[in-house]
């Protein structure tokens, strides 16, 4: 018998992810036959779906706005919502403008800003920069980010180097924004296997977000633009951040996409 034969059938593996809870079975078993080289590589990965591990630790990779995301046993995942954080930077950004990704995660949102401006200015894409306090988040960026030279690990602003400062064209950030005492009610696959520091915003959930806005205007440069993902309920406690900061606060959301942004500009 041939190998490709003894595959299981793909409804077999539906089955098996269906009962153990996988809303889209049948996208994710097509995920895994795709990315298993043999038979035994498959039956390891669909076990550990359906012992809980999520999908994209399994197979190392998430596709963001079009681009595949390595992501890395424990990093964060970065979720479809955040795309509108991308459009929202694209449509402010320039050629050749200075991006800073902080809070980075995998560099999802760097990577896909990097990667929309070479098709859009293939002769001064932006230059992309990226940051994470979190080792494993910051290795699964530097695989993402065109430059990894430019991906930095260390706690918030501390980690850039001084020759950002004033520099920053289009800060994007998508701080950990949920509330700590939320964490226990959001599901397995993000409270057991992703990074507490990713996902834990303090007591409201803007502690982070605090941080950020307290120093933006430092590293901005004049026409620089600061924007935050938060949650719609947050939107308006975020956009309070940012005026008090000194900078001019609008709320942009997505129905399509259940994503909030919060844009700011220093005047």
């Amino acid at each position: 018998m041939s190998e490709i034969e003894d595959f299981p059938a793909v409804d077999a593996v539906v089955a098996r992810l269906r009962a153990a809870g996988c809303v889209f079975a049948e996208d994710e078993a097509a995920v895994l036959f795709a990315s298993a080289a043999t038979p035994a590589a498959l039956e390891s990965m669909v076990t550990r779906r359906v012992e809980g591990l999520p999908l994209e630790h399994i197979v190392g990779w998430t596709e963001f706005a079009g681009q595949r995301i390595a992501v890395d046993p424990g990093v964060f995942v970065p979720r479809r919502r955040t795309e509108f954080l991308v459009q929202n930077a694209l449509e402010l950004a320039r050629p050749g403008a200075v991006v800073l990704d902080l809070c980075c995660g995998s560099g999802a949102v760097g990577a896909a800003l990097a990667a929309a401006s070479v098709g859009l200015w293939p002769d001064e894409p932006l230059d992309v920069y990226a940051a994470d306090i979190d080792p494993a988040a910051v290795r699964s960026a530097r695989r993402n980010i065109p430059s990894p030279g430019h991906v930095f690990e260390g706690d918030l602003y501390d980690a850039l180097p001084a020759s950002l400062r004033g520099r920053v064209d289009i800060l994007v950030v998508n701080a950990p924004y949920v509330p700590t005492e939320a964490i226990a009610t959001m599901p397995p696959e993000a409270r057991l296997h992703e990074a507490r520091v990713a996902l834990d915003g303090g007591g409201d959930g803007l502690d982070v977000q605090r941080r950020v806005t307290t120093d933006a205007a430092t590293w901005l440069s004049p026409d620089g633009h600061l924007l935050i993902e938060t949650s719609e309920h947050q939107a308006p406690l975020t956009a309070a951040l940012f005026a008090a900061a000194g900078l001019l606060p609008r709320i942009e959301h997505s129905d399509d996409l259940d994503g909030t942004v919060v844009v700011g500009s220093r005047d």
